[in-house]
């Protein structure tokens, strides 16, 4: 009986393995885990977990897809993101308590009836965040809206 010493490792499958991992690198200044890598591909944590794209994200943050895109490419650094981003991050972690995370991402892109029929997207376009603020609170409470 011959003993057979285990494959090592090729090159080749080390890159294919380390490409499927999910990598964080956080950003001065931005809550959460800041920048998410699979492989090449950088996106920002808040983006990831809304599903959204650099057009649609930059008019949840207030900022350019140009900015978003340097920042994730690390060619900027998020100054003018990070109030913006820390809001919104802080009303994602609120809502988690009272609707399903998942969902989010198109909610900010449906109309609704607490707002008067605005999407929860115009409203932040606006400069209305508190409204979606006094939602969070409403729902926690058990109030009724």
């Amino acid at each position: 009986m011959t003993s057979r010493k285990p494959k090592r490792a090729t090159r080749r499958t080390v890159a294919v393995k380390a490409s499927t991992l999910i990598r964080s690198k956080a950003i001065p200044g931005l809550k959460g885990k800041g920048l998410l890598r699979l492989g090449r591909e950088s996106k920002l944590e808040l983006r990831d977990r809304l599903s959204m794209p650099r057009p649609l994200f930059g008019r949840v943050v207030n900022v350019s897809e140009r900015t978003i895109a340097k920042v994730e490419s690390e060619t900027d650094t998020a100054e003018k993101l990070k109030r913006p981003y820390n809001e919104v991050y802080r009303l994602l972690e609120a809502l988690d308590d009272v609707v399903e995370v998942n969902s989010l991402g198109n909610w900010f892109q449906e109309p609704n009836d607490a707002f008067d029929g605005l999407k929860p997207i115009e409203v932040i376009e606006r400069g209305e965040i508190d409204r979606l603020w006094n939602m969070v609170y409403e729902l926690r409470s058990g109030m009724p809206g």
